[in-house]
């Protein structure tokens, strides 16, 4: 089942279907969309950017247009979808935005679990969602935003509760929210702390101080990204490694290929070989 939603003036689309949805993602493909699974009684197994995923059972997990996704194996699932022109034209650094927690306030993949009351809540939720998107009247467009809207809110507090974040850390949160936000827009013209840190308004040991809490500090997050386009266009493109450096912001072909090292373990030529040996 896929029911779509559009909106000609504004071109926006909001998807809702269950495996169905999935089926174009049978081979890898670039999400383009914003894409909300959710698991109900059956395990979800993916691979997002070639890295394999697996949703339980009532969890949900929040991907972004810009990552690659396969679906391998997908039964009784709920699937939101919506581009940027559906959701995106308002609020844009808010935490519930397309610029939000759920999409740039991680460095993993977001997967969010349900406790039974909540299951009992999105079932509600979703019941909704299947009785506005079949009403055609002028105001639908405006009902399903804010649906959409009260299912991220909902799915960002049980993110922000499960990571137990108190109020000074969630404020470093939202730095790296900016921070990957950023990233995210700058990492092809600038690998330096020091540039993020300027539009930030911080010096870069402070930038890293607010940092020592995460994984990762800001340096590794800007070289993660850049060997994450990396390995998306040596997976998906025929691009050769000289070519994606250039794309990436080096001169020199050796720059990136030190640094894929670095952060996978093989050279970028490895990791071709091994995908193209991949049955």
């Amino acid at each position: 089942m896929i029911q779509k939603f559009t909106e000609f003036t504004t071109n926006a689309v909001f998807i809702l279907g269950d495996e169905e949805a999935l089926k174009p993602f049978s081979k890898p493909k670039k999400a383009t969309l914003y894409t909300f699974i959710r698991a109900t009684n059956n395990q979800v197994q993916l691979l997002v950017d070639t890295i394999p995923v697996t949703i339980e059972p009532n969890q949900i997990i929040a991907l972004t247009p810009i990552q690659h996704i396969q679906v391998l194996e997908a039964e009784a699932v709920i699937v939101y979808q919506f581009n940027r022109e559906f959701y995106c034209i308002k609020d844009h650094d808010k935490e519930v935005s397309c610029a939000g927690l759920l999409f740039f306030g991680n460095n993993s993949i977001p997967i969010v679990s349900l406790s039974n009351k909540e299951i009992e809540k999105y079932n509600i939720l979703h019941d909704v969602f299947i009785d506005e998107i079949e009403t055609k009247d002028t105001i639908q467009a405006e009902m399903l935003r804010m649906l959409t809207a009260r299912f991220i809110i909902k799915t960002t507090r049980l993110l922000k509760a499960e990571e137990n974040l108190t109020t000074v850390y969630e404020s470093k949160v939202d730095l790296l929210r900016q921070f990957n936000l950023l990233v995210e827009t700058h990492f092809k013209e600038s690998h330096s702390v020091s540039f993020y840190a300027e539009k930030l308004f911080k010096s870069p040991k402070t930038l890293s101080n607010n940092f020592s809490k995460f994984e990762k500090s800001p340096i590794q997050i800007i070289h993660d990204r850049i060997v994450l386009e990396a390995k998306r266009q040596l997976s998906y493109t025929n691009k050769t490694t000289k070519e994606i450096a250039f794309d990436v912001g080096f001169e020199d072909a050796s720059h990136l290929s030190r640094m894929f090292k670095k952060v996978t373990g093989v050279s970028p030529t490895t990791f071709k070989k091994q995908l193209l040996a991949t049955p």
